[in-house]
């Protein structure tokens, strides 16, 4: 009987711990999501040198054009998951593709509609701006990361996280 107590003890202490390590962790991504996002907001903040007035308007609009865009990420992620799958199991990937290809655009149709949305709380000159500002940032992250970015931990020829080698230098 003390046996069983105590297998019973140690299973409760190690889910306890597993589950705790599990919050802590899903913590410490929230954190990491929030200073990119502070990261973001100072950096296209400084980029669009945004008057006050643009600030309270663009924001707001800015904010819910990045909600809806997750989700169609989302998605587009979520069929490129079933394609791979498909393809790995030797199956008809003829559906999956065109999922695929589907999602990509409803990518570009949104966004042509997200510049329509910033040019009514911003100067075109000011979403010009803000396209090339989100493109910096983001390779900016990416040469933090050690993602191939030029000068970075792992520069040069075919380095990098992704296929193809590194960035092209950028200058705004």
């Amino acid at each position: 009987m003390k046996k069983v107590i105590s297998v019973i003890a140690i299973a409760v202490l190690f889910s306890v711990a597993a589950f705790a390590q599990k919050d802590n962790s899903k913590k410490k991504g929230e954190d990491w999501r929030e200073k990119i996002r502070a990261e973001q907001v100072a950096h296209i903040t400084t980029d669009l040198n945004l008057t006050e007035a643009e600030a309270q308007k663009f924001w707001p609009v800015y904010n819910d054009v990045q909600s809806k865009r997750r989700d169609i990420y989302k998605a587009s992620f979520e069929a490129l998951k079933a394609l791979r799958e498909k393809l790995d199991a030797g199956a008809d990937v003829s559906k999956e593709l065109d999922k695929y290809l589907e999602c990509k655009k409803e990518i570009e149709e949104f966004d042509r509609g997200s510049v329509k949305e910033y040019k009514r709380v911003l100067p075109t000159e000011k979403v010009a701006k803000l396209i090339l500002s989100e493109e910096k940032f983001r390779h900016n992250q990416i040469g933090k990361l050690g993602g191939g970015q030029p000068g970075g931990p792992q520069s040069g020829p075919g380095k990098g996280n992704h296929k193809g080698g590194n960035f092209p230098p950028r200058e705004m």
